[in-house]
């Protein structure tokens, strides 16, 4: 053979195997093949669990792979955070993070040990969660978020609220609140959404703003009483209840949501199967149903646009922070 000849045959060698990885390629990295661990910085149990819990069936199935729940309550999620931003980014390890976690935290503490934006890969929302007013008429006796404001507007310190930990979404809802209404309350912060819940309906404190997926079989059983939802639209499942911004705030808007994240370096198109794979399970009528009976808004969008939505939220805390003057450590 000829060295002309030699060299055409090695091309089209190349060529052909070119050709032939590029549809492996292209179907991304042989992901799973073993369980994936996502850490939960809150507490089994809570919102954040309860709306975990509903679509790791589903997540398993379209992954092909056992998903594993791990618990790392602690400094508002951020001991859960901190494991993942530090982790191998080979899908293994990730996050349900939060807009506490992602949007609250780094403009509430002076430091973390991680890079809230930069040590994560962000990969899918869940849902979109409304806190909503929630009171023991047995402490505070009242009906309407007007009535509320009025009553403790006329006893300054006298009253106090929950929250779910300091810096919290909670905490912050309803420091935006206090802020807003012109009121004087005492903030007691509690280890989770059930120590605080209990508190409330112990009668240790009147009132807290919580899920309403936290709160709905306490209201059913007529123990507390809903006064308005922290969203800018109605809930479906409280239909009857009204947002805040129609009783006497107008624009007042606190929106929470859960999502998936990977640690920095996270490969795209692992970023992408979980994606798929939450969609599958968000589009799901059974599940889709569940969610929002429970409370919540089911939530669905590109890796992109989750991207954007977590950095357009850190700033939307950095200002509510910066307006109520919250401060951690």
């Amino acid at each position: 053979m000829s060295r002309s000849a030699f060299r055409l045959a090695a091309a089209s060698c190349l060529a052909a195997l070119t050709a032939f990885a590029a549809p492996a390629g292209a179907q991304g990295p042989e992901w799973p093949t073993q369980p994936v661990t996502i850490l939960m910085g809150f507490t089994a149990g809570s919102g954040v669990d309860m709306v975990g819990r509903t679509l790791q069936d589903s997540l398993q199935k379209s992954l092909k792979t056992t998903i594993l729940y791990d618990y790392r309550p602690g400094a508002g999620g951020n001991v859960a955070s901190e494991v993942v931003a530090h982790a191998k980014p080979d899908g293994y390890t990730l996050l349900l993070g939060t807009a506490a976690t992602h949007g609250i935290n780094p403009a509430l503490y002076k430091s973390l040990p991680f890079d809230a934006e930069a040590g994560f890969t962000p990969i899918a929302p869940l849902v979109d969660v409304s806190n909503v007013l929630t009171v023991n008429p047995a402490v505070i006796d009242v009906k309407s978020v007007r009535e509320f404001i009025e009553k403790v507007k006329a006893n300054p310190g006298k009253y106090n609220f929950a929250s779910t930990g300091n810096g919290t979404g909670t905490h912050l809802a309803f420091a935006e609140f206090n802020a807003r209404a012109g009121l004087d309350m005492v903030h007691v912060p509690y280890k989770g959404g059930p120590d605080a819940l209990q508190a409330v309906l112990k009668g240790e404190v009147c009132c807290i703003f919580n899920q309403v997926q936290s709160v709905l079989p306490q209201y059913r059983a007529g123990k507390v009483r809903l006064l308005g939802v922290t969203t800018k639209n109605r809930v479906a499942v409280i239909p009857d209840v009204p947002t805040i911004a129609e009783s006497g705030l107008p624009g007042f808007n606190s929106t929470i949501w859960f999502g998936f994240f990977g640690p920095k370096g996270l490969d795209p198109q692992i970023a992408r199967k979980v994606n798929d794979a939450v969609r599958v399970a968000l589009e799901n009528p059974a599940i889709r149903q569940k969610l929002i009976d429970a409370g919540n808004s089911p939530r669905i969008e590109s890796v992109e646009q989750f991207r954007a939505t977590v950095k357009a939220d850190r700033q939307k805390w950095a200002n509510v922070v910066k307006t109520v003057g919250a401060s951690i450590d």
